[in-house]
């Protein structure tokens, strides 16, 4: 049982909260705060740092919000247009994920997607730490590509 326990906690680590040389931002002004989330231990490495593929899929979720509103039924990812990681993310941070459309097509809509850091021990104060673009297609319940409704919310 000691070794189990041992184990169990030497998995455990305390939050990276060294200090990363990013200039503080302001939020934009023209996106949508869509969504917030805590990024937590198991999404890290040893290091405490966030597993990129974690922040991607949270990026997909929260870039999925504004096209929803237009698709008005299913949609799917059909494109990671671009993906920049600016810094890096950490177990504490309090991720604020800001979406502004791009483009509406027949089929298919573009959104960008910024990702902002409050850090764990300096609330009240933004980094950018990922910007995405990102395609989605609105799709029937077969899978094809339908139109976009022409009537958006």
């Amino acid at each position: 049982m000691s070794h189990l326990s041992s184990s169990v906690t030497g998995h455990l680590r305390s939050p990276n909260t060294a200090p990363v040389d990013a200039p503080e931002v302001t939020v934009p002004a023209d996106h949508v705060l869509v969504m917030k989330v805590i990024p937590m231990p198991a999404d890290s490495n040893a290091n405490g740092d966030i597993f990129g593929g974690w922040v991607m899929a949270q990026v997909d979720l929260a870039g999925a919000v504004l096209p929803a509103r237009y698709a008005q039924g299913r949609m799917a990812t059909i494109a990671v247009n671009q993906f920049i990681f600016k810094q890096p993310v950490r177990v504490g941070d309090i991720l604020s994920f800001y979406a502004k459309m791009e483009r509406i097509g027949r089929t298919s809509m573009t959104v960008n997607v910024g990702v902002y850091a409050e850090r764990f021990n300096n609330q009240g104060r933004y980094i950018k730490v990922t910007e995405a673009q990102l395609t989605y297609v609105a799709i029937d319940d077969q899978g094809k590509p339908r139109p976009v409704p022409l009537k958006h919310l």
